[in-house]
């Protein structure tokens, strides 16, 4: 079983997107600043200019759905895709009730409950979730105004399949927002696809998106997004994403 289909990463991911901040990271000298890492994939790298009446909006790799329910506030309408149907089943309980109960760990076999809950600001009929493979987008999947991906791109196998799909996927004019931490690693794609990293290719990913993407794609900005994983109390995984913000031509 993969992963990303296990209790393990379901209560991991839930904290991550929905918990409070004393829950997350209950250290006062901790990083504060890497918390609500989904909402500011969407808040930090979107100005209003990239957000057109009626927008449509999809994001890819959505896990359990924060960044598409805030995508909703300010689209018409969005679409959240992941591979693990079990996030897509939090995402679309957390769409129909509102709420979503889950346990996370403190230490050892000891958990703490918690509940994921939704802004009454979120209009959810704006909200669709699908399970889908990032690499293999079903073909009448349409054009939107702003696409996500964020914390996707090195967990593919084969990262350029998503890259050569982009070009479709954005509207003339649109917004690509790609946050990655960059990990690239053997188990999840071969060196040999790695967009950066390469003593022989791309030294850096921003290197290799550019390589990818500026045919079709004009860099507008980057930005270091730091962000926290919680395994349990005394354990957290701290990283900084390079976000990258791109302009369809």
């Amino acid at each position: 079983m993969s992963f990303y289909e296990s209790d393990k990463a379901l209560s991991e991911y839930l904290l991550f997107h929905y918990g409070s901040p004393e829950d997350v990271l209950p250290h006062e000298f901790g990083p504060t600043t890497a918390l609500d890492y989904p909402v500011r994939c969407v808040r930090h790298n979107l100005t209003t200019e990239d957000i057109p009446e009626n927008a449509k909006a999809l994001d890819l790799g959505c896990a359990v759905g924060r960044s598409t329910f805030e995508l909703a506030a300010l689209c018409q309408s969005v679409i959240g895709i992941d591979y693990s149907q079990r996030f897509i089943d939090a995402a679309n309980d957390l769409k129909a009730n509102g709420s979503l109960p889950y346990e996370f760990l403190e230490e050892g076999k000891v958990t703490k409950s918690a509940t994921a809950s939704l802004s009454d600001q979120i209009d959810v009929s704006r909200v669709t979730f699908e399970q889908g493979d990032a690499m293999d987008l079903r073909k009448d999947l349409g054009s939107f105004d702003i696409v996500l991906a964020a914390n996707l791109l090195c967990r593919l196998t084969e990262p350029l399949k998503l890259l050569n799909r982009l070009p479709e996927l954005v509207n003339p004019g649109g917004t690509l927002i790609l946050c990655t931490p960059c990990t690239w690693l053997e188990e999840f794609t071969p060196s040999a696809n790695w967009l950066g990293g390469l003593p022989d290719g791309p030294k850096s990913t921003l290197e290799g998106l550019s390589e990818q993407l500026s045919a079709n794609f004009e860099l507008k900005s980057t930005r270091d997004m730091p962000f926290l994983i919680r395994e349990h109390a005394r354990k957290y995984q701290w990283s900084v994403a390079l976000a990258s913000v791109w302009k369809r031509k």
